[in-house]
């Protein structure tokens, strides 16, 4: 019984945001549509945490009607219906102004959310990655996950500004063609992890 879903991303927690309202599926605007509201369309979806926030139909444009009240979202709420919302007519919403998320339970901690130091949610908590945990396959699986393309360089030892964050040190083991690092196999071999050897990332 979901209420809002996301389209045209390469898993089922990135695209452009599209909600039911009298049985017919319709996209939101992007004025005003924020990192607020993203929240809580990736806690409806069971999705984690949003990492980027995207306007001008990044996913394409959709059909259907769209929603011209703007959403004013705490961040606290369990669906994007229960969002306050209010009437504004002074902004040409149309298609092309669709708006788009990708939730996701990992990010990149850099210089743009396509390349970075790499993070996963782990009970709530962001941990940072070992390096030696990681391999080409896991990279193709995140950067795939954050609509990043493809790995372009997998940078161990600490290639970015160290964190402050846990260390992540199970070893992660995709096989490469998994649309979400979450639904990868990880196996209970810990490594000796330092804060010198989380992992980087540049997709592209």
């Amino acid at each position: 019984n979901v209420n809002v879903r996301l389209v045209g991303g390469h898993s089922r927690c990135a695209g452009r945001v599209e909600v039911l309202h009298r049985g017919q599926w319709g996209t939101v605007c992007d004025l005003f549509w924020d990192m607020v509201d993203a929240v809580v369309v990736c806690r409806e979806l069971d999705c984690g945490e949003p990492v980027d926030v995207l306007g001008g139909a990044h996913f394409g444009p959709g059909s259907g009607p769209f929603e011209t009240n703007l959403k004013l979202c705490t961040g606290s709420e369990s669906t994007l219906r229960s969002c306050g919302s209010v009437k504004w007519a002074l902004y040409p919403c149309d298609h092309t102004k669709d708006a788009g998320v990708i939730c996701s339970g990992v990010r990149l901690i850099g210089n743009s959310s396509c390349s970075g130091r790499l993070e996963i949610l782990h009970d709530q908590t962001w941990m940072s990655v070992c390096d030696a945990a990681f391999d080409q396959q896991d990279a193709e699986v995140v950067c795939r996950e954050l609509d990043c393309g493809a790995p372009v360089q997998v940078l161990g030892a600490a290639a970015f500004d160290k964190g402050d964050t846990q260390m992540w040190t199970q070893e992660i083991q995709c096989r490469g063609n998994e649309s979400q690092i979450h639904l990868c196999p990880t196996s209970f071999n810990k490594n000796i992890c330092s804060h010198d050897n989380y992992e980087g990332l540049f997709c592209g």
